[in-house]
């Protein structure tokens, strides 16, 4: 069992899990993930390392509610306990001075390219960070992220940001402005990965994403997580989860991921139905 530190709801529908777990904190490494399971009677899901205190021996992700497991973490708090929390899995993102690097995040996506954005700049490179957002309460990390960057800029729907462009079109203009980049990384939904990809790919510059498939459990056992990457089959667990997002099937991916749809909408409002009391 291991047990919470902290919980808390960072903004609307987005929380941090700090979690004790001193072997996992001694190995995370930027771009790895940990499953994660909230009772005994639930399944297991990954959730990518947002950081880590290897002399605390903490572990933290943040995740977004969605479906039963999101929504039954979403409701525990510090000094429970959760049966499965194992990591550190997947591949470690590829560090190395490239120069520029654009990093572009949305949602728990904004959490996940924290630790990138810190070793890339450890590494030597020039950071400029972008994240997307609806609306300036849904910002998050900020400061975090301020501190690792050499240019931070926010895409947003709202009047305290000046842009109101969306990722793709926010990197265009950057590309248009003259802005040198080396390499981008962008992590988030699938549609904001697949999308700033398309914004890349004129300019040639490679684009590496944290693919998101379904996962059962996270060591390339079960086969849930397969997609498609220069046409051939790779497991987002043991092969990624990093790919380079110019040679990804999304037609494929987006497919993939509505596979249990149904199944997780009924599951999700009988859990619902049998609760009571709203989380914090």
């Amino acid at each position: 069992m291991a047990k919470i530190l902290r919980r808390e709801r960072l903004v609307p529908n987005l929380h941090v899990l700090e979690v004790s777990a001193p072997e996992v904190a001694r190995k995370s490494l930027p771009g790895q993930f940990v499953m994660v399971m909230p009772d005994e009677r639930g399944e297991r899901i990954p959730l990518t390392i947002a950081d880590w205190d290897r002399e605390k021996g903490s572990v933290t992700a943040v995740f977004m509610t969605v479906g039963t497991t999101t929504h039954k973490l979403a409701r525990l708090s510090a000094g429970d306990e959760i049966p499965v929390f194992v990591g550190p899995l997947g591949k470690p993102s590829d560090i190395q001075n490239y120069g520029t690097v654009l990093l572009a995040g949305g949602c728990f996506g904004i959490a996940a390219i924290y630790p990138i954005a810190r070793a890339l700049k450890e590494a030597g490179n020039k950071v400029i960070t972008l994240i997307d957002v609806k609306a300036g309460y849904l910002l998050y990390w900020e400061e975090k992220l301020r501190k690792v960057s050499d240019r931070f800029l926010v895409s947003a729907r709202d009047h305290r940001f000046a842009t109101k462009d969306y990722v793709p079109a926010k990197i265009k203009s950057l590309l248009a402005e003259g802005a040198k980049v080396d390499r981008a990384v962008a992590i988030g939904c699938t549609y904001l990965m697949y999308s700033a990809c398309e914004a890349t790919r004129p300019a040639g510059i490679k684009t590496m994403v944290s693919l998101n498939p379904i996962m059962v459990d996270g060591t390339g056992m079960c086969g849930a997580c397969r997609c498609a990457v220069e046409g051939k089959t790779r497991f987002a667990c043991v092969d990624g989860p990093d790919f380079d997002g110019h040679a990804v099937d999304w037609a494929e991916l987006f497919a993939r991921r509505k596979s249990y749809l149904d199944d997780e909408i009924r599951s999700l409002c009988y859990w619902e139905r049998t609760q009571l009391a709203p989380c914090a």
